[in-house]
């Protein structure tokens, strides 16, 4: 039981942080309008393939890699889980998201002169966030034996999870050549979600001088887990399919809520360009399936240590124990927020070109610029304190229809990841794909982090 609790543990230690960085302002690719509704995108109509339009999955970890804990190098597999708890710490965020687009389109409104755009779609989304609660790792692995005198930090337990469908409508509007503004609006259905952020309370051991075999021990907990669309599936009598049933909650019968995205890109020069954007301003409303389990109390133990093996009989200590501190199940609605993100980036724009590269013969063709530098900013809200990362990026139009973006970004992570995307355009056929941390593909095991996007779309634009 002991090792199943670490590897799923240690599982969810290998995500990574919710940052587009190539997808954002990447606006050849209709999905860059879902990190800033108000980036500058243009076209008659498109939409995108069922299911394939939006994959996107990231891993990583601040800590540790793969590698650290399934090398073939002769070290016990116990030592490693050993060796990567005693690197991390309680600051170590975990921090994972997945996405699949179920549908998605837009549309211009108001003419063929007119620069307002409506668009629409679904996805699928799962989130998951936890700090590495380290001191309980640590008595999970070992016990208390070796720390007599130490106290353990129940309140490093601060873990949310979540599986929910969106449903959204956009509006952005090209105002002038110098001001586009968007918004977009959110139903979330969420199929299961599981919160424990508001713990507290400590487990100390202590020893008495001159009493080796005298013990003083001291549970102080304040747990709470609150669920929501999961606890039918711990039930006795429950004989579903989870994954099936969690589908169904997801998408037709969630828990809902309400969310609100919004973005502006604006031209200080022609060709020096600012955006920011603000993503998942929302929350959800926790009413289905709902169940909250708590564990508040003091126990206090003196005396000799006792045996928990059964040789002496430990009922006594037992009934102390869940009289000290009972569990308890509520029934209680609750509300969560989402994870909102924030983006802002500078950009400038160099290599003066026209839609005919070189020849503007009729004289009616807008230019373009093939080359454009930049800098990027992310933030995300947690628990604790936000996630923040920077990003420089180079973006290169090869062709008129063929754009390359290449990234190098700071986070929590790496300070060494380099991401590299494509997007390109055959008839009306709209093909992209983003790779992120491409150093690390040589050996993929000692990867902190690794994420990817891919999509294809159908775009449309009036004939000339």
């Amino acid at each position: 039981m002991r090792k199943t609790l670490i590897l799923c543990l240690f599982f969810h230690l290998s995500c990574f942080a919710q940052n587009r960085e190539l997808l954002y302002n990447f606006t050849s690719i209709p999905q860059s309008s879902l990190v800033n509704p108000g980036a500058d995108v243009s076209y008659k109509y498109y939409f995108g393939f069922p299911v394939l339009s939006g994959i996107s999955a990231n891993a990583g970890s601040s800590s540790f890699s793969a590698y650290d804990l399934f090398a073939d190098n002769g070290v016990d597999f116990n030592q490693k889980v050993r060796n990567v708890i005693n690197k991390s710490s309680s600051r170590d965020k975990v921090v994972t998201n997945q996405q699949l687009e179920i549908f998605s389109g837009g549309l211009r409104v108001g003419g063929r002169d007119s620069k307002s755009y409506v668009s629409f779609g679904v996805y699928q989304e799962f989130d998951f966030f936890m700090f590495v609660p380290k001191d309980l790792a640590l008595l999970a692995l070992d016990g208390n034996r070796d720390y007599i005198g130490k106290s353990f930090n129940l309140g490093d337990l601060n873990v949310k999870a979540e599986v929910l469908s969106v449903f959204h409508v956009g509006f952005h509007k090209k105002v002038s050549d110098k001001f586009v503004y968007g918004g977009r609006a959110k139903i979330y259905s969420s199929g299961a979600n599981a919160t424990s952020t508001k713990n507290s309370g400590y487990i100390y051991t202590g020893q008495q001088a001159g009493t080796p075999n005298l013990y003083n021990q001291i549970i102080s907990s304040n747990l709470e887990l609150k669920t929501s669309g999961l606890a039918s599936f711990t039930k006795d009598e429950y004989e579903g399919n989870v994954a099936r049933d969690i589908a169904n909650n997801t998408f037709f019968n969630g828990s809902l809520g309400l969310g609100i995205d919004a973005g502006i890109t604006y031209y200080i020069k022609e060709n020096l360009q600012f955006t920011a954007s603000i993503i998942d301003l929302g929350f959800v409303r926790q009413t289905k399936d709902i169940e909250t389990l708590t564990y508040k109390g003091t126990y206090q133990y003196n005396g000799a240590n006792p045996d928990f093996l059964g040789f002496d009989d430990p009922e006594n200590v037992f009934d102390e124990f869940d009289e000290a501190i009972p569990r308890d199940t509520l029934y209680n609605k609750y509300t969560t927020w989402r994870p909102t993100k924030i983006y802002s980036s500078i950009q400038y724009s160099f290599g003066e070109a026209r839609p005919d590269d070189e020849c503007n013969c009729r004289g009616s063709a807008e230019k373009y610029y093939k080359n454009a530098v930049g800098v990027q900013l992310f933030g995300m809200s947690a628990p604790r304190e936000p996630l923040v990362a920077l990003t420089a990026f180079y973006r290169r139009n090869i062709f008129r229809k063929l754009d390359v973006k290449a990234t190098y970004t700071f986070d929590t992570f790496s300070n060494k990841n380099i991401g590299l995307g494509l997007a390109g355009t055959l008839g009306p056929v709209n093909i992209y794909a983003l790779v992120n941390n491409i150093l690390e593909y040589k050996d993929i095991s000692k990867a902190n982090s690794m994420a990817f996007q891919l999509g294809i779309n159908f775009v449309f634009q009036d004939k000339e």
